[in-house]
């Protein structure tokens, strides 16, 4: 499956914004914003003019690498949430949310969404007792997410147990830490949703 390999540290600056890509990192002193807060490239410190497609497109491209989610998939995700009834930008979102590598980061079991995929390909993540290793799947009301039993003494999982607590979780999850288990209380609303992401601006993109 195709994914990115490049440098985290340059979307989060093409986005002159954190996007948390690189888990610890993003908060300490040597984050590469925090020393060239500019976009990379020869024109960084440049000051492009800013229209409405720029801006619309540098929304999309935010919610994007937020996800780490490639460009067809995530044209696949708004042409689903269209077909959805309410907004569709609130739809797109809270598709996003409802995957599984997001699930676990938001839980806590993982540093950053990179991390989290890593850990469900190798097969330590269960839903439903069964072994996903599909970090795109979707989880559903009252799905039950949790780490398989051998899994459990892994490094990871010991430092996330330890750390359980430490991150604010969603409303819509609960976080078993003794257990490592995550409960899906509920699908997401967009008020549960702390992505710093302009959605209408996406919806405005695509429907042109």
């Amino acid at each position: 499956m195709a994914r990115y390999t490049g440098a985290d540290c340059k979307l989060c600056r093409r986005e002159k914004m954190k996007l948390f890509l690189k888990g610890s990192k993003c908060e300490g002193p040597k984050c590469p914003i925090e020393i060239r807060p500019y976009p990379p490239g020869e024109h960084g410190r440049g000051r492009p003019k800013e229209t409405e497609y720029l801006l619309q497109l540098r929304e999309k491209q935010k919610a994007r690498r937020i996800y780490g989610v490639l460009e067809r998939q995530f044209h696949n995700y708004y042409v689903e949430a269209t077909r959805q009834q309410g907004k569709t930008g609130d739809n797109l979102l809270m598709l996003l949310e409802r995957r599984l590598d997001n699930v676990v980061y938001r839980a806590g079991f993982a540093k950053s969404r990179d991390m989290a995929r890593q850990l469900i390909r190798h097969g330590h993540i269960r839903v439903n007792g069964k072994k996903v290793n599909i970090p795109s799947a979707l989880v559903g009301e009252a799905d039950i997410v949790d780490v398989k039993p051998k899994s459990l003494e892994m490094t990871p999982f010991q430092v996330a147990k330890a750390e359980v607590g430490e991150r604010q979780v969603p409303a819509w999850l609960g976080v078993d830490g003794e257990k490592m288990r995550i409960l899906v209380h509920s699908l997401p609303v967009r008020q549960q949703i702390d992505a710093p992401v302009q959605e209408q601006l996406i919806v405005e993109l695509y429907s042109k």
